[in-house]
């Protein structure tokens, strides 16, 4: 039903004083992610946050204005966390062949710069490079031609336990998808975000459990006459998978026609002339991996040999055996033609910007997080972040995202 969300996003606008007063109430409850990025997908009809990355790269993507907003919050979010503090770690992926990953870092180490602080990028080099028995740095060119100069972390923690360097804070830019190295739990400096928040242990089936609670409040909040169903989207988890046992594909196929069932009565509900589609991809992961979208709950059954690969496998070749079957979310938005989705940064909840994500291979049913996307800024003026209603998810994203970090820290389920 056209317009639908623009009436929602009127009445979230006519409630901002009430809404920004509980949203700062919620984060004044805890300790709020040092940085995250979110993808907002808008269908027209409902608009919904599809992921919440608290390890985000992309800072290459900001605009010059973005990033100084972005050093401006990094300032106060650090000396929150660290008073006086002086000395920044940057703790990045391992997989520096990443021409644009590498860019994505050195423009973070210049947003903590340009805050205040001095500020090294380290990984941690398990195949041990000569360079780092040499010297303890690499000096790599990122996909802009700059340099960066990556520090071996076992050299540099040497030099940390014999006192010839100090940090006082460490920023987390890698994901731990294979765990929490040992060398990471042994060192004596504060690590945000928390290490135990990385997919080696959270699930996207926790954050949306209790990002849509948040949404349920938020719909109460305004007046009880908005549906949370449209600005969130509905999910089931099925564990225990091996995607190539036809067994198990059954088992995902009926987790599917139930969720596709109340999907399509929703659909009914309000008029949508649309068929709903399913995502089903790992319950924990990143990079766009492990990603498939179905059609129709059959088609689980029928998947060729070359979409159980993908599968089966995530980043670092960790094995998928449990995955999210989430509602999917078309987007009506649009950059020269092409369809985009939005991607929003915040830095301690406060939004500084973002970019679309845009892809000319895609449809608007299908996951643009893949090969041959491009990035095009939001803006280049200095009083325009995004709209209220996707700064809004956003930022209950971020809540969200905090309260399962809690959980994971305290070793319970969010």
């Amino acid at each position: 039903m056209p317009g639908m969300l623009t009436s929602i996003s009127k009445e979230i606008e006519d409630n901002q004083e009430r809404v920004l007063t509980w949203i700062t109430s919620l984060e004044e409850q805890v300790d709020l992610p040092l940085y995250t990025s979110v993808d907002v997908r808008d269908a027209g009809f409902k608009a919904s946050v599809i992921d919440t990355n608290l390890f985000p790269a992309g800072f290459n993507n900001l605009s010059a204005i973005e990033r100084a907003r972005a050093s401006t919050l990094m300032n106060q979010a650090i000396n929150d966390r660290v008073n006086g503090c002086k000395n920044v770690l940057i703790l990045c992926e391992e997989h520096t062949r990443n021409t644009w990953y590498l860019e994505n870092v050195r423009i973070l180490q210049e947003i903590v710069q340009n805050a205040g602080f001095a500020a090294i990028v380290s990984t941690f080099f398990t195949d041990e490079p000569d360079e780092c028995q040499k010297s303890g740095i690499i000096e790599l060119e990122t996909a802009t031609g700059h340099r960066v100069e990556m520090h071996c972390l076992k050299r540099l923690l040497h030099n940390i336990e014999t006192h010839q360097i100090h940090f006082d804070f460490a920023i987390l830019n890698n994901d731990l998808s294979s765990g929490i190295p040992e060398v990471l739990k042994d060192m004596n400096i504060p690590i945000y975000p928390s290490i135990h928040a990385g997919w080696h242990s959270r699930l996207k089936s926790h954050h949306f459990e209790v990002a849509n609670g948040l949404i349920e409040d938020l719909c109460e909040l305004i007046g009880g006459q908005v549906d949370p169903w449209l600005l969130s989207s509905q999910f089931d988890v099925v564990d225990d998978i091996d995607i190539n046992v036809e067994s198990d594909r059954l088992r995902l196929m009926a987790s599917a026609k139930t969720l596709f069932a109340s999907i399509q009565a929703k659909y009914t509900q309000y008029g949508i002339d649309h068929t709903p589609f399913l995502v089903l991809k790992s319950d924990s992961g990143t990079y766009g991996m492990g990603v498939q979208m179905v059609e129709c709950p059959e088609d689980i059954m029928t998947l060729n040999r070359k979409a159980r690969n993908k599968l089966s496998v995530g980043k670092s070749a960790k094995v998928i055996d449990r995955f999210i079957i989430q509602e999917g979310v078309p987007t009506v938005n649009k950059v020269a033609g092409d369809v985009s989705e939005l991607v929003l940064y915040q830095v301690a909840n406060h939004p500084i910007g973002g970019f679309n994500r845009v892809h000319s291979g895609k449809n608007e049913r299908q996951s643009l997080n893949s090969k041959g996307m491009t990035f095009v800024p939001l803006t280049t003026e200095s009083d325009q972040i995004a709209p209220f209603i996707y700064q809004v998810l956003a930022r209950l994203a971020g809540v969200a995202v905090q309260r399962e970090t809690v959980a994971l820290t305290s070793g319970i389920q969010p």
